[in-house]
């Protein structure tokens, strides 16, 4: 423009005429910039409204998938919780009310044999009743979890808890069999003799006690297992 300007004030047709010339190609150079840079940032905006929704849209499809997950370990969370409390509560019955009475030679001796005569029995009863307690009263919490997948917390202090009552149960069951092994087997070395050609049903009862409490070992593995799972996908 300022080109123009100057031309106005000049006496020479050719000089005008080339002042004229220039300023018309400055002006429509200038206008085609700004042409550009306007259709540049509005292609810009235009690429941002269209990404913008769709990466949100990614997002929340790759999160429904997550919190799928987590509310289907959940509910198998719940369900493992009552077959492991219903392993060691009829273990613990099974081994606490086994009791045997059989007559010797001559009938006037009678030999009596109940679970409270060895110590690893007792702790077996003790540690299958303290686990099944847990395990009961941990089924509220689970079904919190089941509503509130989102709980992160309350899913840890969970599996330190179930960690515990797993070393409990498998320890109360490994002493049990061990004294089981025994009355079945007996030990020549140590004069131990087999018991459980006397005390047949006694020995049955203590041998399917044992089952459950290994089952509900078992068991309290897969719910730490699925414990973790759902705490990861967080």
């Amino acid at each position: 423009m300022a080109v123009c300007r100057r031309s106005l004030f000049s006496n020479n047709s050719t000089e005008l005429a080339k002042h004229y010339a220039a300023c018309h190609a400055s002006s429509s150079s200038q206008n085609y910039s700004k042409f550009w840079r306007f259709s540049k940032k509005a292609t810009q905006i235009t690429k941002g409204m269209k990404t913008g929704p769709l990466e949100s849209g990614e997002s929340s499809s790759d999160a429904t998938p997550a919190k799928l997950m987590i509310s289907v370990v959940a509910v198998l969370d719940f369900m493992l919780r009552i077959l492991a409390a219903a392993g060691t509560l009829g273990s613990a019955m099974a081994m606490g009310t086994t009791e045997e009475t059989v007559p010797l030679f001559p009938q006037s001796i009678l030999l009596n044999a109940e679970y409270s005569d060895l110590p690893m029995f007792t702790f077996f009863v003790i540690a299958n009743s303290v686990a099944c307690a847990y395990l009961v009263l941990s089924l509220p919490l689970s079904f919190y979890h089941i509503i509130r997948t989102a709980a992160k917390s309350s899913r840890i202090i969970l599996v330190m808890f179930d960690t515990v009552m797993l070393a409990l149960v498998t320890a109360g069951a490994s002493t049990a069999a061990a004294i089981v092994y025994l009355a079945h087997k007996g030990n020549a070395n140590a004069n131990w003799f087999a018991i459980c050609q006397q005390f047949n049903s006694f020995c049955e009862h203590t041998s399917g006690s044992l089952i459950g409490s290994f089952a509900a070992a078992f068991v309290l593995i897969l719910i730490i297992i699925t414990s973790a799972i759902a705490s990861s996908q967080w």
